[in-house]
């Protein structure tokens, strides 16, 4: 489980593409020592398991995860290229702060930016959804964004907005500062609201 609070802005210096199976190299500035091989690290939103890491000499670390075929046709992972930035989270341990909301790292689909309106100190996107998904969506809800918790500002049809503040916009804290029209973005819907519609359904 994650929350959505962003830890580290990773970069792919690698992809290995091996049949079904893209074997990818990650490098981040987390501490190598607090990782360990099979643990579970949001990448993009996308849970992908450690299977093995290599410490580097300025104290970053390189990680490999394996993406598998539904990984693959449910994401944008199999379009990543060395030099790519990406959200990291940490899985959430017992007692930690829960910063955004409930993420499983289960992303249901991709969401495409149609508009970025820069405000000032704040920036409004607004996404298009897979009409699948839309229904799960509501205004001041919460969604996962390549990773990253935010709140729902509102919703008209397949289309909704966000409201992104200055530190989320920030190069080292997320990669939203570089997004823009027409980019794909993992999409994971709001538990809740997901388990919500399946009671109503069997209802």
């Amino acid at each position: 489980m994650f929350t959505g609070i962003i830890t580290d802005v990773g970069r792919v210096t690698a992809v290995e593409r091996r049949n079904d199976v893209n074997r990818i190299t990650i490098d981040s500035a987390y501490d190598a020592s607090t990782i360990a091989i099979g643990a579970s690290i949001a990448c993009a939103g996308v849970c992908l398991t450690v299977i093995s890491l290599d410490p580097q000499p300025d104290g970053r670390v390189r990680f490999d995860v394996e993406a598998a075929p539904e990984t693959l046709d449910l994401t944008d992972v199999g379009h990543w290229e060395p030099g790519k930035r990406i959200n990291l989270e940490r899985s959430l341990k017992l007692g930690d702060e829960l910063g955004g909301h409930m993420v499983s790292g289960h992303v249901d689909g991709i969401a495409t930016i149609v508009s970025r309106e820069d405000l000032g100190e704040t920036t409004r996107f607004v996404f298009e959804a897979p009409h699948r998904l839309a229904k799960f969506i509501a205004t001041k809800g919460s969604v996962a964004l390549d990773g990253t918790s935010l709140t729902v500002n509102w919703v008209e049809g397949d289309r909704f907005s966000v409201l992104l503040i200055p530190h989320t916009l920030t190069e080292d804290v997320t990669t939203w500062g570089t997004r823009k029209v027409g980019d794909p973005v993992h999409l994971e819907v709001d538990q809740m609201a997901r388990y919500v519609a399946r009671l109503t359904e069997a209802a």
